[in-house]
């Protein structure tokens, strides 16, 4: 049986023409700011993911079953419902400050390693730069390169 080819890869699309492309001005403007806050965190420049994710940084996983791939360490994506980040689901002994951190947050919700944010406005931008601080710390050490 043939693998699947994995459609989420680093591409050679324009971050900032992609940004620039969102057809809401609050989600272009919330893009740029999620993206600078990336940038910070990272020390890297961004790269498109698939059709829709902006990523940082990339890291090689293979799962128990065989399945194997890269993906970005860090990204994020301007949809047209929420702002999704991408952040490591699990954070080891870092847990209680990071479920601190969520509560002080603001508006969102989450998935198993994805954080969901309407409005950026709704949430305190410096929480949100420690979240993607510890993910990013958390991810290179569980991924070293």
């Amino acid at each position: 049986m043939a693998k699947a080819e994995l459609k989420t890869k680093a591409t050679q699309e324009s971050v900032a023409e992609f940004i620039a492309g969102q057809p809401d001005q609050r989600r272009r403007d919330e893009a740029a700011v999620i993206d600078a806050l990336h940038q910070r965190v990272t020390g890297l420049e961004p790269r498109l993911w698939g059709p829709g994710i902006i990523g940082y940084g990339s890291y090689h996983y293979r799962y128990d079953s065989g399945r194997e791939g890269t993906m970005c360490r860090a990204g994020f994506s301007p949809r047209k419902a929420a702002l999704t980040l991408y952040l490591m689901g699990n954070y080891c002994d870092r847990q209680a400050e990071v479920d601190d951190l969520f509560a002080r947050l603001g508006k969102h919700s989450t998935g198993k390693a994805c954080l969901y944010i309407k409005k950026l406005a709704d949430v305190d931008l410096a929480v949100l730069e420690r979240l993607v601080a510890i993910s990013w710390q958390v991810m290179n050490e569980k991924y070293p390169d």
